[in-house]
């Protein structure tokens, strides 16, 4: 069984977890979502199928490196807690940005 101590290190990062996702994702599905509508726009009101297909490949793009900056944030927060000697106070107080 897992202690007290342990359970409420296991609820600390995982709100973390979400309140990073939460942030950094927010922008990017805008962004996307945005470039699929200016997509669209060329490809059927503008009659420029060309550029449309090519904005429309901007979205996975857009959303990779939101993910991949929304990982690297996740790994530092990961690595701040799980330093040898870290008290939870310390690792909450780095999570939170108070630091």
């Amino acid at each position: 069984m897992a202690s007290k101590q342990q359970m409420t290190d296991q609820e600390i990062s995982g709100q973390a977890v979400e309140e990073v996702g939460d942030q950094a994702m927010g922008p990017a599905f805008l962004a996307a979502g945005a470039s699929v509508a200016l997509s669209w726009y060329y490809f059927f009101l503008r009659g420029d199928r060309q550029r449309g297909l090519f904005v429309g490949l901007w979205p996975p793009t857009i959303l990779a490196f939101a993910s991949y900056f929304n990982q690297r944030k996740m790994r530092q927060q990961l690595n701040s807690i799980t330093q040898p000697g870290a008290t939870l106070k310390n690792a909450f107080d780095s999570m939170m940005g108070n630091r």
